[in-house]
């Protein structure tokens, strides 16, 4: 018998049994319970609770089920912790209904004291009971275990229940980012939002998904980034703001990339880039004494075997002279034949886009495909060709390269920053310059936005911001092994048939 006729078979059997407890006049899903205490809690004052015999009420899920005699044995588990319930014959009017109405995966409410069994484990004596949720599919360790991969994924709750790794990695998650917001906040930052509807996606070289706002026939896409949206709101005259959100790039999927994915984007009038490198090692150092105060020693994090240390101060590595030593390329000499043969030497497929890219985007894709895998220790990777950097401001020392960084840690890019463009004519060109590259062929690259350089016409002060992808700042700081193990729900392909 294969596994959705298993499942099927056990499905018909649970709704009879919902059917008879219904005949006795027992509801399997009442609103209401007494629930007055947590597992954690029962455990933590074990001790003296048995020893006065408090009455407490617990409730969960049910994981696993033995008899013996007039004795049942019953794993309860809620959000807190697990204990275990004993059920006497002789001791409870309902006894025999607890075999005959319950399966491993329902709800209880239990009611009783703290004792502990002859083999010395703590345990809840059990003097009421009452079911709370009757469930109709077994967990799938009662037929075959949740072993498939994209089953997984594809349904996390069960992968939850089953598996506390990833249900930690995934509170780390929540941790990490309220670490974000404690430490941005401390610092006076404003937390805002702005639209994830909008009439051009900018703010990123990406390319976007389309939508359709039937009420005024009007084209929208969902951003790709909030950088020009929170760019107004300094021109507005907010000077330290940052959002935590959801982007959308229609782009493909591997370790590091998701359809759509949570970014942390920050501006900071009156500073520049280098400021934000210093923000950003505190931040990190924050993050870790926080989000992981149990570890021994918070600044060290083991990513892919290698130790990391987020000691400040981070290394700091020009951007060409990352290409330089790792690719063997000039990047300034080079010219798009000889950066394509350099793909060619080191395995990377070559696309139709690689052929339509200019020299600077194939470098780029150098740095992320050669370059990027060798920065292992946290490093922020400095002066960015002005043709990568769109928004940027230039260099004084140097007008092809920006003011700009990448931050670089386990061989993946954890963010961008710069000091920000607020010439009104100067990113003017740079639009416009960009919408050529989009006529010819460039879906990712930037469009036109009018209504923004209008804006920086109406004036911005000097400002530095910077976005962190958080879905992967996760997967460093938990040595998870990709993106989809640390979102609660990741996107899935469709099923084969």
């Amino acid at each position: 018998m294969n596994f959705m006729a298993t499942q099927d078979k056990i499905k018909k059997l649970r709704i009879k049994k919902l059917e008879s407890l219904k005949k006795v006049g027992w509801d399997g899903y009442p609103a209401q319970t007494k629930r007055d205490t947590e597992i954690a809690a029962a455990l933590n004052n074990f001790d003296a609770w048995s020893k006065e015999e408090r009455k407490i009420v617990i409730a969960g899920r049910i994981m696993s089920m033995r008899g013996q005699g007039g004795i049942a044995f019953v794993d309860l588990r809620d959000e807190s912790g697990s204990i275990q319930l004993v059920f006497k014959k002789d001791s409870l009017k309902d006894f025999d209904r607890v075999g005959e109405f319950l399966d491993i995966g329902d709800f209880i409410e239990a009611g009783g004291y703290l004792f502990k069994t002859q083999r010395g484990e703590d345990s809840l004596f059990i003097e009421s009971w009452k079911l709370l949720t009757k469930t109709l599919r077994p967990l799938p360790s009662e037929w075959y275990g949740l072993k498939d991969v994209e089953e997984r994924f594809r349904r996390r709750y069960l992968d939850l229940i089953l598996n506390d790794d990833v249900k930690k990695r995934l509170v780390l998650r929540s941790k990490i980012i309220q670490a974000i917001r404690d430490f941005l906040n401390s610092y006076g930052f404003l937390e805002v939002e702005t639209p994830i509807l909008q009439t051009l996606p900018g703010g990123a070289l990406a390319k976007p998904f389309q939508t359709k706002l039937n009420a005024l026939n009007m084209d929208l896409y969902l951003r790709i980034a909030p950088e020009l949206y929170l760019k107004r709101l300094i021109v507005a005259g907010f000077e330290k703001i940052y959002e935590i959100g959801r982007n959308f790039r229609n782009e493909g999927m591997d370790r590091s990339h998701n359809p759509e994915f949570t970014m942390l984007e920050l501006y900071w009038a009156y500073q520049d880039y280098e400021g934000l490198m210093i923000l950003v090692e505190d931040m990190f150092a924050f993050i870790l004494n926080n989000a992981f105060s149990q570890t021994k020693n918070p600044l060290l994090v083991n990513i892919n075997g290698n130790l990391v240390n987020f000691k400040k101060p981070w290394l700091r590595l020009e951007f060409k002279e990352v290409i330089r030593k790792y690719a063997g390329l000039d990047a300034d000499k080079a010219e798009a034949k000889e950066i394509l043969e350099k793909m060619k030497e080191h395995k990377i497929e070559i696309t139709k886009e690689h052929k339509k890219q200019d020299k600077w985007e194939l470098i780029d894709e150098v740095y992320k495909k050669i370059c990027l895998p060798n920065l292992i220790q946290p490093t922020f990777v400095i002066h960015l060709p002005a043709a990568l950097s769109p928004l940027a401001k230039l260099r004084t020392e140097n007008k092809e390269e920006v003011q700009r960084f990448l931050i670089a840690i386990g061989g993946m890019e954890a963010g961008n920053a710069f000091s920000e463009l607020n010439d009104p004519l100067d990113q003017d060109a740079r639009f416009r310059e960009q919408e050529k590259k989009r006529r010819a062929g460039n879906e990712e690259a930037s469009r036109y936005d009018k209504d923004f350089v209008e804006a920086l016409e109406y004036g911005m002060p000097p400002t530095a911001g910077i976005g962190i992808g958080l879905d992967r700042l996760v997967i460093l700081l938990t040595n998870a092994e990709g993106i989809k193990e640390v979102i609660f729900f990741p996107f899935m392909r469709k099923r084969e048939k």
